[in-house]
């Protein structure tokens, strides 16, 4: 059988990493992380994380967010899945359904969309996590 090839972490684990998608960086593409993924800048696309998500206030993602805990202070035009918990501060946009086992909304935070709540919403699809994988857009003729 093949092996996957790893990062050398340092003696880390996986799940320590923190990914950044910084302020003015721009990726056009699915993301996916063992660790946390912060967005601080604009993903069109997908983002998955083994552990969380934080979408910071100037931040935004225009796709789904499949995580174990996500923190939105910024902008998520899609849905949001979360394992054990969303947090949605009060500077949040949110234009997507959102399923978590707990849910806490800052006053002053905007949802349009459904809520679920509770055990069975936090079931998940598998988050295939991998380092960070950033697939380009097709450009259209």
């Amino acid at each position: 059988m093949a092996q996957k090839d790893k990062l050398d972490l340092g003696g880390r684990d996986a799940s320590d990493v923190v990914s950044i998608v910084g302020p003015g960086m721009k990726i056009v593409g699915d993301c996916s992380s063992d660790g946390t993924i912060r967005v601080e800048g604009h993903v069109e696309g997908s983002v998955k994380a083994a552990k969380s998500v934080v979408v910071g206030q100037k931040g935004t993602v225009l796709g789904d967010v499949a995580t174990q805990d996500a923190i939105v202070a910024g902008r998520v035009e899609g849905s949001i899945r979360a394992e054990s918990r969303v947090e949605l501060q009060s500077s949040c946009q949110v234009k997507g359904n959102i399923e978590s086992r707990r849910i806490k909304l800052d006053e002053g935070g905007r949802v349009d969309g459904q809520l679920k709540m509770g055990a069975s919403a936090a079931k998940k699809e598998a988050v295939e996590p991998s380092t960070l994988t950033v697939e380009p857009a097709l450009k259209k003729a």
